[in-house]
């Protein structure tokens, strides 16, 4: 499993702030050998091409269809729940959290 998926809240608080969440996460996946997926990053793209909510959960099931394993971080989100059933249809492995990934690999938890 090395392509992850890091899925969490975007629109629910603070768009930015879930962002800087979301790298940090995909940061410490990078550091333990993953190559992670951070959807937040279209933030940014957000930023200057606004695109409807459908075509960035559109884009976001593409990338998560070639992931090996989806990490849901805390917090509520529809999106990201939306993001966790659609891996679990396709049978990809689902983590509730960094730390049971991690766990779950023999890494040593964050």
């Amino acid at each position: 499993m090395k392509y992850v998926y890091v899925a969490g809240p975007y629109t629910q608080g603070d768009p930015a702030e879930n962002t800087r969440m979301a790298i940090e996460a995909g940061t410490v996946l990078l550091q333990s050998g993953y190559w992670p997926y951070i959807p937040h990053l279209s933030h940014h793209w957000h930023l200057q091409c606004p695109q409807d909510y459908e075509t960035w959960m559109r884009l976001d099931f593409a990338w998560l269809e070639k992931c090996d394993s989806l990490v849901r971080i805390p917090g509520e989100s529809p999106g990201a729940d939306r993001e966790v059933a659609f891996a679990n249809r396709l049978g990809i492995p689902t983590y509730g959290g960094l730390d049971v990934f991690l766990g779950a690999r023999g890494h040593r938890a964050v």
